[in-house]
């Protein structure tokens, strides 16, 4: 990969994420998901994904009876025929207490009288990513590897994805103006550890999992698998929006605002797409918009659709396909969604997913799953991991109702998938993640405010979320259905929420209190890239890491092995006394050295120090883009009000089961384990969670 093409590669991963995140990042940062893999979406892949299919029947037999002569038999008779895990991102206990007192969830309320309601330990720290990586695999971040959604590279200083890495090939041909890779790319996994399906494989026990975050690139195992969180979209960010208008172009933060142009009555522009595998250039394709004021919408064309879109409605998933050139198709799918029709015309085009039935990407195990997941369900699904455009909201582009919306499309989709899988799947694991409690909690936690201040909040969005918390109820209540006495289920939540009223910043502390320091000419990058590495000792990266800048291990480190200890020791004390700036309240609930606190192969490849924050604070949105500013601490004045990046203890998830569970203290590293043992296996010893039944 090329200097230039590499830059531009790490700027991507860490915009998207951060904008994932509700941080914000370069909007024009973008880029496609690499020529070895761009050629997979071209005509071949219909090709290749049916000789796939006719391969896999016509060898069936034989690959069943090679299965059963490497099966492992399990030590103990099963206690369950089939294994449900209704994982229901970021459901707060508190909350479902809340409104199970006042008989608003009957169906998590039945759940509790006839088996167990517990809080669910989470992860160190508090993130989806690491969570949920904990629940597949029984273990902590320092055997599976994943502390945070970005990791670092010593030798740049710059973050990296955690979970994946994606590479072109690095060699071509050139063909006029065409360049050909000459050899693959690859999506390589990074999660360390083995998952708990992998494990139910080995003894023949067949798993279905849905969009369980951190399975991107999907892992081969003996069942299907769906990508979560952490899939790309088909600009190979984690999601970027495109805002067409009336008016002036430029950036915003999680997607781009282009200009329309207008010449007799049509308003005209090119949808940017993919970067093209075969050239340097963006692929684009034409748009045209012809606004019917009586009829309160636009037709639109673009990419051979045709179709009328009604003011403030969601349209149909759209398919787009750019061609790069002869034989050579990126496959996509996005929504359109007109905000205003009238004065500032504005229409709002969903980021780009990997179309299902044409993967530029993989997306599912086997790689036809996703094909036949679209032609059962009667058409095109959302495949980006983080799918609900939380940005769009964050930046005005889409107001809340159109965000609420959107959030409950891919909420219905899910469901679908995952209703079908219970319905057709008698036996072995089935595991789907919903996301709709975590972004709906993220963007409108502030309007639980009169909890703590009443009259604060606006009741009719504090009923929304209450609304939210119904609907999970409700789905609960379609899963039980396919509940017999040979199920077990578990309904459980990666962690709980908080609200987010301040923003720490903790590389500016740093540099007030000695241990980082700027360059001379400084401008204000993102990125650290203002750091003067020969005089810094320590720096934050991620939701929470604090690393040392180590000589022999980061490219440009000043301290020395011997000192490190009694730096992070003062470091830590220091953070702990640390008091806002507005009332003296204490800001840092704990610290954790990883290297005390993690026993893990794998914990040198996290943070040196985790810092869990105290309720009501998070990491600024300065301190996660990399800028190093002036406040310490600052309001946070976003629609992203509430989040878990804090103090672990703060923040537990919920189990909730069919099963009678004894601890009183579960943790979710212990799902892993409990669910081998009720097929009769005993847990690897690699687990650090213990089988709760």
């Amino acid at each position: 990969m090329s200097n230039h093409r590499g830059t531009r590669a790490v700027r991507v991963s860490i915009c998207a994420i951060l904008c994932a995140l509700g941080a914000p990042a370069a909007a024009h940062a973008y880029i496609g998901p690499g020529a070895g893999f761009a050629l997979v979406s071209s005509f071949l892949s219909f090709v290749l994904a049916f000789f796939a299919a006719f391969l896999a029947l016509l060898t069936f037999p034989l690959r069943m009876l090679w299965k059963r002569m490497r099966r492992k038999r399990a030590p103990r008779a099963p206690r369950a025929d089939k294994v449900i895990v209704l994982g229901l991102d970021g459901l707060d206990p508190a909350i479902c207490e809340r409104l199970m007192v006042a008989g608003r969830l009957p169906n998590l309320s039945r759940l509790a009288a006839a088996g167990t309601f517990r809080r669910l330990g989470t992860s160190t720290p508090a993130m989806s990513p690491v969570a949920w990586s904990t629940f597949s695999t029984g273990v902590d971040a320092s055997r599976h590897g994943i502390f945070d959604f970005l990791a670092r590279d010593p030798n740049t200083y710059l973050p990296v994805l955690s979970s994946s890495r994606v590479t072109a090939s690095k060699r071509f041909l050139r063909l006029g103006p065409f360049r050909l890779p000459l050899g693959k790319g690859s999506v390589r996994f990074l999660r360390k550890s083995t998952s708990v399906w992998k494990v139910l494989g080995e003894y023949g026990i067949f798993s279905t999992v849905l969009r369980v975050p951190i399975t991107f690139p999907p892992e081969p195992l003996n069942g299907v698998m769906l990508s979560g969180m952490c899939a790309p979209d088909l600009r190979g960010t984690m999601g970027s929006f495109t805002y067409f208008r009336r008016g002036e172009s430029g950036g915003r933060i999680g997607g781009m605002v282009i200009a329309l142009e207008e010449k007799d009555g049509v308003l005209r522009a090119s949808l940017p797409g993919p970067e093209s595998p075969v050239a340097r250039e963006t692929l684009k394709l034409p748009l045209e918009i012809r606004v019917d004021a009586k009829r309160r919408g636009a037709e639109i064309r673009v990419s051979g659709a045709r179709f009328f879109l009604p003011e403030r409605a969601y349209s149909p998933w759209i398919r787009l396909a750019f061609k790069a050139a002869p034989g050579v198709t990126l496959h996509g799918i996005a929504r359109f969604f007109i905000t205003r029709l009238d004065g500032d015309f504005g229409l709002y085009v969903s980021p780009i997913h990997i179309d299902p039935e044409k993967p530029a990407m993989p997306v599912s195990y086997p790689a036809f799953y996703s094909v036949y997941l679209a032609k059962r369900l009667g058409g095109p699904f959302g495949t980006l991991g983080l799918a609900e455009d939380t940005w769009a909201l964050n930046e005005g582009v889409l107001d809340e109702e159109a965000f609420i919306a959107q959030a409950y499309l891919f909420h219905r989709e899910r469901e679908a998938m995952f209703l079908h899988t219970l319905r057709t799947q008698k036996k072995g694991l089935v595991a789907c993640v919903f996301d709709l409690s975590d972004r709906m909690q993220h963007m409108f936690f502030r309007y639980l405010a009169d909890d703590l201040d009443p009259g604060a909040a606006a009741p009719e969005r504090r009923e929304t979320l209450d609304e939210m918390y119904r609907e999970m109820d409700a789905l609960v209540g379609k899963t039980s259905a396919f509940v017999d006495g040979r199920t077990a289920l578990f309904v459980i939540s990666d962690h709980g929420f908080k609200a987010f009223r301040r923003g720490v910043d903790l590389n500016v502390w740093l540099m007030r209190n000695g241990y980082l320091a700027l360059r001379a000419d400084a401008r204000g990058d993102e990125f650290l890239r203002d750091v003067d590495w020969s005089k810094t000792r320590a720096y934050a990266l991620g939701l929470g890491g604090v690393y040392l800048n180590m000589k022999g291990r980061e490219r440009h480190g000043t301290v020395e092995a011997s000192e490190a200890p009694m730096l992070k020791e003062e470091i830590a004390s220091k953070l702990l006394a640390l008091g806002d700036e507005g009332g003296g309240a204490p800001v840092v609930s704990r610290v954790f050295d990883t290297a005390r606190d993690f026993t893990g192969p794998y914990r040198a490849e996290g943070p040196d120090l985790i810092v869990g924050l105290a309720e009501g604070y998070r990491i600024s949105w300065d301190c996660a883009r990399g800028l190093v500013q002036d406040a310490v601490i600052e309001d946070n004045e976003k629609s992203w009000s509430g989040d878990h990046c804090i103090d672990p203890a703060l923040v537990p998830g919920v189990l909730f089961s069919n099963m009678r569970v004894e601890a009183i203290d579960p943790n979710i590293a212990d799902i892993a384990p409990t669910i081998l043992g009720l097929f009769g296996i005993d847990p690897p010893r690699y687990m650090t969670g213990r089988d709760l039944l």
